[in-house]
């Protein structure tokens, strides 16, 4: 089975072509190829179908298995892959996935899809559709116990579940103590990817990201968008700011007028390969 490994700001998945290649069991593969020591290396797997509601269709399980219905640094990989390998020859295409449609401008180089503007679509404050355990219109830098201790939360959706906290230092918060503990939290019926903020300007911020399913990886597209709302709605934001991550930036647009967020960020081609299965 032929694969390639792609990856935006260091979140890097194994890309199937399933115009091509066929596979009967994804959340058993996304386990196999995501192994660093016996398979690939991966934060997970993302599959390329046809679509009868857009050009594309993606669908993407994280390395436990666990399926997510969306991946904003793994789309933007899509869209370089079914580019580069000339599926299309459009610089504005659709793609399906998780029940959703993402629109994708595609800056082309020498060829080549260099990087890619996603619209992400409105953000999802309402406590029933994030889905958190809690009454009202949001979930805003609220009071939470975790593990004994007080933080304070903004939730969002963003095609999948954030809690974001904002932190003086990023680089010194206790991702792998907390985030396990947050995503697992009672709050979350449908656990939640976690982000750390650290606000370096109201155009600048830093994040670190602790994955469902994948635990910290380098990079969350989603998560970005999700921290610059948070960001935004509790006054320490400009409505754009580039999110800085350990794998590299992504520079977040946020559209009031639309209530649409904007997220221009890198995909890159690792290598291709071949799997023996």
């Amino acid at each position: 089975m032929k694969f390639t490994k792609m990856q935006g700001c260091g979140n890097d998945y194994v890309y199937i072509n399933c115009f091509e290649e066929k596979v009967d069991d994804m959340p058993n593969m996304a386990r196999l190829v995501s192994n660093r020591n016996f398979g690939v290396g991966s934060d997970g797997l993302i599959c390329i179908l046809p679509s009868e509601k857009a050009d594309f269709k993606m669908q993407m399980y994280n390395m436990d298995g666990s399926y997510s219905p969306m991946c904003g640094n793994g789309i933007r990989c899509v869209a370089k892959y079914v580019y580069d390998k000339g599926l299309t020859a459009k610089t504005e295409i659709t793609i399906e996935t998780g029940g959703m449609i993402k629109t994708l401008e595609l800056n082309i180089e020498n060829d080549l899809v260099k990087s890619v503007k996603v619209d992400m679509g409105t953000p999802e404050l309402r406590p029933q559709f994030i889905p958190i355990a809690e009454q009202g219109r949001s979930f805003i830098e609220r009071s939470v116990i975790v593990d004994g201790k007080e933080i304070f939360l903004t939730a969002v959706n963003m095609g999948n579940p954030h809690a974001v906290i904002f932190v003086p230092d990023a680089d010194a918060a206790d991702v792998k103590g907390l985030g396990p503990k947050i995503e697992n939290h009672p709050l979350f019926p449908e656990k939640t990817n976690v982000e750390f903020v650290e606000v370096i300007d109201r155009e600048t911020l830093k994040m670190r990201d602790w994955e469902r399913g994948s635990g910290e990886t380098l990079a969350c597209g989603t998560g970005a968008s999700a921290s610059l709302v948070a960001a935004v709605l509790t006054g320490r934001a400009k409505e754009q700011a580039m999110v800085k991550l350990l794998g590299g930036e992504l520079f977040i647009q946020w559209d009031r007028e639309e209530n649409s967020l904007y997220m221009t960020g890198p995909a890159v081609t690792v290598f291709d390969g071949e799997l023996y299965l």
